[in-house]
C-alpha cells in the first residue's frame, strides 16, 4: 500500500530514534517510489557496521535500488532527516534521485545547500528537485539530543 508522501519523513525520524537508540547518530533516511511505495527506511550504520559510507542516505539508496533491481531510482523521493553530506549528495545524483526532503540543514558537513554544494557544479550528472526543512526542529532537536549525552 502506498504511503502519503507527508509520511516519509514521519517514517525517516523514526528511523533516526533507532539509530539513536543503538548509538549511532541520529539520521533516518526514506525513499519512496513514484506511486508512493516504501522502498527503503533505514538509519545511520556506520559504527554497527564499522563502515564510514553506512550514512543513512547510502544503505536507503542501496536497499531501494536493489529492491527496484536498477541502479537509477528515476520517480523516486529520498526523505531524510540530515541535509546529505557530500558523499551522500553524490550518491543521489548517480542515483537520479528525482526529489530530495530533507530536514536539518548541516552547517558542518552539508553537501546539498552547505558546504560542496554538490547539486551546484556542472559535474553533477543530475540535480534532484530540493525541499529543505521539513520537521527542520524535530531533527534538529534529535541531533542536539544525541550529542549534548556525549560531551
Amino acid at each position: 500500500m502506498p504511503f502519503p508522501p507527508s509520511s516519509g519523513m514521519t517514517l525517516a525520524l523514526a528511523e533516526a530514534r533507532a539509530a539513536a537508540a543503538r548509538g549511532e547518530v541520529p539520521v533516518g533516511a526514506v525513499v519512496l517510489a513514484a506511486d508512493g511505495s516504501l522502498l527503503a527506511a533505514t538509519g545511520n550504520r556506520t559504527l554497527e557496521l564499522s563502515d564510514p559510507t553506512a550514512h543513512a542516505e547510502m544503505l536507503a539508496i542501496r536497499a531501494a535500488a536493489t529492491l527496484s533491481g536498477s541502479p537509477r531510482l528515476t520517480g523516486c523521493s529520498l526523505y531524510v532527516t540530515l541535509e546529505p553530506c557530500a558523499m551522500c549528495a553524490g550518491a543521489i545524483a548517480a542515483a537520479r534521485v528525482a526529489r530530495l526532503v530533507y530536514g536539518a540543514s548541516d552547517p558542518k558537513s552539508g553537501g546539498v545547500e552547505q558546504g560542496a554544494r554538490v547539486f551546484a557544479h556542472p559535474q553533477a550528472h543530475h540535480c534532484p528537485e530540493i525541499v529543505a526543512g521539513i520537521a527542520e526542529a524535530e531533527a534538529a532537536a534529535l541531533l542536539r539530543d544525541f550529542f549534548a549525552t556525549r560531551r
